[in-house]
Formats: C-alpha cells, sequence, structure tokens
C-alpha cells in the first residue's frame, strides 16, 4: 500500500511517499480504507520531534484523524462490518505513528471509530476528531468551576480547528465570547456565535478583564493577561507559569480520546449545529507540500489529504 513516512527529523522535506505492507485487521480491530485525513500542527510537530515525551523514533507515519470505509473485520471484532462508512482518532500519543494515518490502510482498534452518517464527506469529517474533542474537553476543565452563565470567556486562535469549535462550545453554553480572528475571518468567527470578534494583531492586555481563557494556540503570556484576578485559562500546550499573585487557575488540556463524545459531535457537524471548514484537500503524495502550507500559515480551516 501506498504511505507517506516520516524519513527523518526535520521540516517537510523528510516525508517520503513509500510502500508498505498493507496491514491485516487482529482481534478488536477492523482495516479501514483511508478517504481522508487531516493535517494537523501536531503532525509537523511530530516530524521536527517537538512533541511531548520526545521524538519518536524513524521512519513513522504522522495521522491523528482518518476517515474512510472498513475493508475488513478482524475476529471477535462486533462493532463494525466491511463496507461501513467510519471516522476515529488514532491515538498518535500511544501508537507513536505505529499505526499513523498517512496511508492508504490503517488497522485500527474498533474503539477508536465511530460511525460516520451519510450527510457528512469524509473530507471534514476528518477535521472533527482531534480538534473538537480537545475543544470539548478544554471547554469542560475550563467551567469545572462552574463559571456562571454570561461569563466573559476570550479564545484565541478562533480562526483555526480547536479555537473555532471552542468559540462554537463557549457560546453554546451561553458565554460571551470574544474570539481571536485572523484578518479576513471576523465573518466567520462570528458566525460561530462569537459576541466581539479581535484582530489576531490586537494586544489582548487591552481586552477583558475576562473571567476564562482558552488558549487554543496558544499564545501564553500575551493571552493571559486579559483574564483577571483569580480567573481561568486553559491552554492546549505548556506555557509559562501565571505569576501566582494573581491566584489565576492554570490547566492544560491534552486530548484523550472519548469514543461517545466523538460520536456525539461527528452527529452535530452531519447535522449541522456545529462547524467546520475544509481550507483544501490535497492528494496523500503532496503531504510534504501540505506540511509547508501548515507552517507557512494563513489557512482558513484544515487542509486534508485525501485517497481514492
Amino acid at each position: 500500500m501506498l504511505g507517506v513516512i516520516a524519513a527523518a527529523l526535520g521540516g517537510p522535506e523528510v516525508l517520503r511517499v513509500a510502500e508498505l505492507p498493507e496491514p491485516e485487521a487482529q482481534p478488536g480491530q477492523v482495516v479501514v480504507r483511508v478517504r481522508a485525513v487531516c493535517v494537523q500542527p501536531a503532525d509537523v510537530a511530530a516530524t521536527t520531534g517537538e512533541i511531548p515525551r520526545g521524538p519518536v523514533p524513524t521512519p513513522f507515519l504522522p495521522g491523528w484523524d482518518i476517515a474512510g470505509e472498513v475493508a475488513s473485520v478482524g475476529p471477535d471484532t462486533a462493532d463494525f462490518r466491511v463496507g461501513d462508512r467510519v471516522v476515529g482518532m488514532i491515538p498518535w500519543y500511544l501508537t507513536r505513528g505505529a499505526p499513523g494515518g498517512y496511508a492508504e490502510f490503517v488497522a485500527a482498534d474498533a474503539d477508536w471509530l465511530v460511525p460516520l452518517p451519510d450527510e457528512l464527506d469524509f473530507a471534514p469529517a476528518a477535521t472533527v476528531p482531534l480538534n473538537a474533542q480537545t475543544a470539548h474537553q478544554g471547554l469542560a476543565l475550563l467551567l469545572s468551576d462552574a463559571l456562571p452563565a454570561g461569563s466573559s470567556i476570550l479564545v484565541t486562535g478562533a480562526s483555526g480547528g480547536v479555537g473555532g469549535f471552542g468559540a462554537q462550545f463557549a457560546a453554546q453554553g451561553g458565554y460571551r465570547v470574544l474570539a481571536q480572528a485572523s484578518h479576513g475571518d471576523e465573518e466567520w468567527v462570528r458566525g460561530l456565535g462569537a459576541q466581539e470578534v479581535i484582530p489576531r494583531s490586537a494586544d489582548l492586555a487591552q481586552v477583558g478583564p475576562v473571567a476564562a481563557v482558552f488558549d487554543a494556540i496558544p499564545l501564553g503570556e500575551a493571552a493571559t493577561v486579559a483574564v483577571e484576578n483569580r480567573g481561568i485559562v486553559v491552554t492546549t500546550r505548556p506555557t509559562p507559569p501565571i505569576d501566582p499573585a494573581r491566584r489565576v487557575r492554570q490547566d492544560l488540556q491534552l486530548i484523550r480520546h472519548d469514543r461517545k463524545l466523538l460520536a456525539d459531535l461527528v452527529s452535530q457537524v452531519a447535522a449541522g449545529s456545529l462547524r467546520t471548514r475544509v481550507a483544501a484537500t490535497m492528494p496523500l503524495t503532496e503531504a510534504a507540500d501540505a506540511h509547508r502550507r501548515v507552517l507557512a500559515g494563513g489557512l482558513r480551516g484544515k487542509l486534508v489529504l485525501t485517497l481514492g
């Protein structure tokens, strides 16, 4: 089968198209014929070795989020049948590229996958698992202190995948959302439910003070200046500690796969009650160029690699 491996650690140039053995489904697994795989900043970070727990030995397969069809079913696997449409998240923090999603076929634990409704195409479906689960879990962490409805929440990176879902979840929860948007993306972000859209170039020290910050980029200190003393900040990567005198609760959100949550989120996207967007689709063989585009920035939506 065709796959794209990181042959060494480095920039996009380390990605190589390769012929790989086709996987076989083991007990509790299915083999997914991948139709779409989302390109994440986490994929780019993996190739450079800038990830938690340190670099992954090469070669490895990048890729967290896949959507496709069940090609074969392993023993003792009753959840899916051949031909079923599925979407799911490879827990890359555990598999560390064995497997990864940049391949024609992936042997996936059935628990990683949920049914993909016919109303949702493969490419937008592949943008959901990592981004929407991270945002949902991050907002739950942010609101674990029973933040009163109507409180102001600043969401950084609302033009992006995690931040965009985060803005939606906060707005749906009845909070006043101040969302940071890239230039030209104000209308999209406002459509996610943000009451106030803030340019990415703005000095966030002039915003608020707000009760809470969901720092999806994350910006670190540049965002935490907006939170009130005794407020709450949740980030998606480690950031410098906040001055203890401010008594701000600072939490880190790292993804954990939740199959029931994923099924609900996919259903909401299929029904149109949650929004996502695809900036462009590219063939899997152009993965290196896709990484270059992610590094260049300015994307409106996610890049998705497609097959077949």
